[in-house]
């Protein structure tokens, strides 16, 4: 096998990591999102203690909003990569 058939192979299993990956991460983000929903409008009527907790989930899904565009813009690098691959193989 040609070099460039084992590193697109490769770059395969690293896109399908990352997708898994990225679907792990949309359902944690919307379980995130749900309790800040919560957080929030507990912050709104509540006290220092409730508005805390809303600054603390307001962080957890900033994070989880990071951490899957990361992944997006990962997965895409590598789609770019073996698209380049592709065009450059034999017909």
């Amino acid at each position: 096998m040609k070099r460039i058939h084992r590193k697109l192979f490769r770059i395969n299993d690293q896109i399908d990591s990352l997708s898994r990956e990225l679907n792990l991460v949309n359902a944690e983000l919307s379980n995130h999102r749900s309790i800040d929903e919560d957080a929030q409008r507990d912050a709104v009527i509540g006290n220092y203690i409730d508005r805390e907790e809303a600054g603390r989930t307001a962080g957890d899904v900033r994070r989880f909003e990071r951490t899957a565009f990361i992944i997006r813009v990962r997965r895409a690098k590598l789609i770019k990569t073996r698209d380049r691959l592709l065009a450059r193989l034999p017909d």
